[in-house]
C-alpha cells in the first residue's frame, strides 16, 4: 500500500450520494416536473394507453447523471448553470404540455417545423388567442403550480438565512455524519443499478435513434414498436424534433441543388391531361379486378370489361412505408441508381419546366400539429414552402374525413387548369383504421356474416369487412375521378403506395409487419399492388399506338420507383432525365431489372 494513503470505505461510498446532496432542490423539483409530464401526457389515440411504465427509474437515472455533472462544476458557476437549466426545462415542459392541451399532441418534428415557419405577427395572434384562464386550469396549471412552489421554497430559504444572520444565531452544523452518507451512498448505488438494469434497452434505443443520417432511417427505426426509443420527457422530444428537422433540412438542401439538373429540350404534350391517383394500403388480392371473390371493385371491373382500363398484372412497391414509396415515386432516381433519392430532381419540377400546370391534392400530407413522424418523413419535401412552389402550381390546404373531399377540392381548383395539366391526387384510401375510411351509414356493403372464415375471430371478421368496404368506397372514388376526364384527351394512372396485411395468411394479422424478413408471403400481401391505366375515349381514339403500347405492357414486371419515366412518356417530354429502360411501355424497357424491396431483397428471386 502506498505510504500515507488511507482507504476509507465510508468516505468513498458517501461520494455516490454527493451529487444529490449538492443539488437537492434540483433533483427533487426536476423529478417532480418529469413525473407530472409522464403521468399527464398520454397518447389517448392508442388503445389502452398508459403512462410510460419506467418513468420513475429512468427519471432517477437521468436526473442523477445531470447532478453528477453539476457537482463537478465550481459552486459559484453551478448556481447559474442550475438557474439556466430551470428556465430551459420548465419552459420546454410548459410548451410541451400546452401543445398537448391545445393540439392533443406533445412536441413533434412537424410542430417545430410549423413554429419555424410562423411569423412574429402570427405568433402574437396565436398567443393572444390561446393564453387564457382555461389554459391555466388545464394540465398546464400543474407545471405552473410546481414553478410557484419552487419559487416560494427558494424565497423562504433565503428569508430564513437572512433571519439567522440578523439574530446572530449560531450556524447549525450542516455536515452529515460519514456513516449516514455511506448509507445514502449504498441506497443510491442500489437504485442506480436497478434503474440502469430496467432502462438499459431504452437508452440503447435512444442512442440508435439519434445516430441515423436520414429521416427515412429514423422512421424505419420507429416502426419497431417494441424496440424503438421511448422519448418519455419533453426535453427528449424537443431534441428529437430538432434532430429530425436538421436531417430533413439536409435532404431539402440536396433537392434544391438537384433542381439545377432539370433540363427540358422539348415537349410535345403527347397527352394534355395526365392524372396520377395514389391510393393507400391496398392489398391487390382483395381487388375484384384481380380475381377477389367479393365485389370490391365493380366499377373498375366494368371499365376493364368495356376496354377503357388496362390492369397491369405484375407490379410491386419498393417499400411498405408510405414515405419511402413517395420519395422513390416522386424522384427521378430509381432504386439501384447511384446516390440518394434526393440527389435527383422530382418529376413535378420537370413537368412544370416543360409547361404543364401541376396540381397536387393530398388527403394525408398536410402539415398539422398532431402528426406522426411517418407523415413528417413523407411530407417534409412536399410541404417545404420553397420547394413546393417549384413543384406545384396549385395544391389544397385542408384535409377531409373521406376521400370524396379530394373530388370537391379538384372541382374547385380545376378552374386554374390550362391546356396541359398534370394532376396528382393522393387519397387516404384504406389507411388504418379501415372503419373510418368510408361513410358507414351509406357505404356499408360487406358484413362479417358474409365471410366463410371460421379460422378468424369475430373481431377479425369485423376488421376484414371494414377493409373490403373501404376498397369498395375507394372504387367509387377512382371511378368518379375518371368520369371528370371522360370528355378530355386524358389518361388516369392508379397505384397505391403499398399493400397491407389483412388476414390472408398465417400469422393472421392486419396492417404491416415492418421488422420481419422479406419472404414471398410478406411481399405478396404488402408489396404486390394493383396498378392500372385508364384512357378516355378521346385518348384511345387519338393515340391508338399509345393505347396498344399500354396493352402490350400490361404483363411486364414493374416496380413503381420508375413510374416518373412512364409519366414523361405520356407528357412527350424530351429530357436527359428520361431513361427508356425504365419506361414500362417503351420497347427498350428492361424487364430483367432487379426489383429490390426495402433496399435488400430482389422480389424476382423470391419463391412464390
Amino acid at each position: 500500500m502506498l505510504k500515507g494513503f488511507k482507504l476509507n470505505p465510508l468516505k468513498w461510498l458517501g461520494y455516490l450520494f454527493a451529487p444529490i446532496q449538492k443539488n437537492g432542490a434540483f433533483f427533487v423539483f426536476m423529478f417532480a416536473l418529469g413525473w407530472i409530464c409522464t403521468q399527464l401526457e398520454i397518447n389517448h389515440h392508442l388503445k389502452n394507453a398508459k403512462p410510460y411504465e419506467l418513468s420513475a427509474p429512468e427519471l432517477f437515472l437521468d436526473i442523477y447523471a445531470v447532478c453528477v455533472v453539476l457537482a463537478l462544476i465550481p459552486r459559484k458557476v453551478r448556481y447559474w448553470v442550475r438557474t439556466l437549466l430551470y428556465v430551459v426545462l420548465y419552459g420546454i415542459a410548459l410548451v410541451d404540455m400546452f401543445c398537448y392541451e391545445k393540439f392533443d399532441s406533445t412536441l413533434t418534428p412537424t410542430m417545430l417545423m410549423l413554429f419555424g415557419e410562423t411569423t412574429q405577427q402570427e405568433s402574437q395572434e396565436f398567443l393572444s388567442s390561446y393564453l387564457n384562464w382555461d389554459i391555466i386550469t388545464s394540465c398546464v396549471g400543474w407545471i405552473l403550480l410546481l414553478i410557484a412552489v419552487h419559487i416560494l421554497w427558494t424565497i423562504l430559504r433565503k428569508v430564513l438565512a437572512n433571519v439567522r444572520k440578523r439574530m446572530i444565531l449560531p450556524k447549525i452544523n450542516q455536515t452529515v455524519p460519514a456513516v449516514c452518507k455511506a448509507v445514502m451512498g449504498v441506497v443510491t448505488a442500489w437504485l442506480l443499478i436497478d434503474a440502469y438494469g430496467q432502462c438499459e434497452d431504452n437508452k440503447v434505443a435512444m442512442h440508435r435513434l439519434f445516430s441515423y443520417d436520414t429521416v427515412g432511417q429514423v422512421e424505419h427505426e420507429l416502426t419497431k414498436k417494441d424496440e424503438c426509443a421511448k422519448l418519455y420527457i419533453p426535453i427528449y422530444r424537443l431534441a428529437f424534433g430538432i434532430y429530425a428537422n436538421n436531417l430533413a433540412k439536409h435532404q431539402i438542401d440536396q433537392l434544391m441543388a438537384a433542381r439545377e439538373k432539370v433540363v427540358v429540350d422539348s415537349c410535345s404534350y403527347r397527352v394534355p391531361n395526365i392524372v396520377l391517383v395514389i391510393g393507400e394500403s391496398y392489398n391487390k388480392h382483395h381487388s375484384q379486378l384481380y380475381g377477389y371473390q367479393k365485389p370490391t371493385t365493380p366499377r373498375q371491373l366494368a371499365m376493364a370489361q368495356e376496354g377503357s382500363l388496362v390492369a397491369f398484372s405484375d407490379v410491386v412497391a419498393p417499400w411498405n412505408l408510405t414515405s419511402f414509396v413517395f420519395k422513390n415515386v416522386m424522384s427521378m432516381h430509381a432504386v439501384g441508381d447511384e446516390g440518394e433519392w434526393c440527389d435527383t430532381p422530382l418529376f413535378p419540377e420537370v413537368f412544370r419546366k416543360a409547361g404543364y400546370h401541376v396540381t397536387f391534392i393530398t388527403n394525408q400530407f398536410q402539415s398539422k400539429a398532431r402528426e406522426e413522424v411517418y407523415d413528417f418523413s413523407g411530407g417534409f419535401f412536399l410541404n417545404n414552402p420553397e420547394l413546393s412552389k417549384y413543384q406545384f402550381d396549385t395544391r389544397n390546404a385542408s384535409l377531409h374525413r373521406y376521400d370524396e373531399g379530394v373530388l370537391r377540392e379538384y372541382d374547385v381548383l380545376k378552374k386554374h387548369n390550362t391546356k396541359h395539366n398534370l394532376t396528382i391526387l393522393h387519397l387516404e384510401g384504406s389507411h388504418v383504421d379501415y372503419r373510418g375510411r368510408y361513410p358507414q351509414k351509406t357505404d356499408t356493403y360487406f358484413t362479417p356474416a358474409m365471410y366463410d372464415r371460421p379460422e378468424l375471430t369475430d373481431r377479425q371478421l369485423k376488421i376484414l369487412a371494414h377493409y373490403d368496404n373501404s376498397l369498395r368506397y375507394n372504387d367509387s372514388i377512382v371511378w368518379a375521378i375518371t368520369q371528370r376526364f371522360v370528355d378530355e384527351d386524358a389518361v388516369v394512372i392508379y397505384m397505391p403506395d403499398h399493400g397491407e396485411e389483412i388476414f390472408d395468411s398465417k400469422p393472421y394479422t392486419y396492417g404491416r409487419i415492418h421488422s420481419a424478413n422479406i419472404d414471398y408471403r410478406l411481399a405478396r400481401n404488402e408489396m404486390e399492388i394493383p396498378f392500372w391505366i385508364w384512357g378516355s375515349p378521346k385518348y384511345r381514339e387519338q393515340h391508338p399506338y399509345g393505347w396498344e403500347a399500354i396493352q402490350a405492357a400490361k404483363n411486364r414486371p414493374m416496380m413503381t420507383d420508375v413510374l416518373p419515366h412512364l409519366l414523361l412518356y405520356f407528357g412527350g417530354i424530351s429530357t436527359p432525365l428520361y431513361r427508356p429502360e425504365y419506361d414500362v411501355v417503351n420497347p427498350k424497357y428492361n424487364q430483367k431489372r432487379p426489383r429490390i424491396l426495402k433496399g435488400e431483397t430482389d422480389y424476382n428471386k423470391l419463391k412464390k
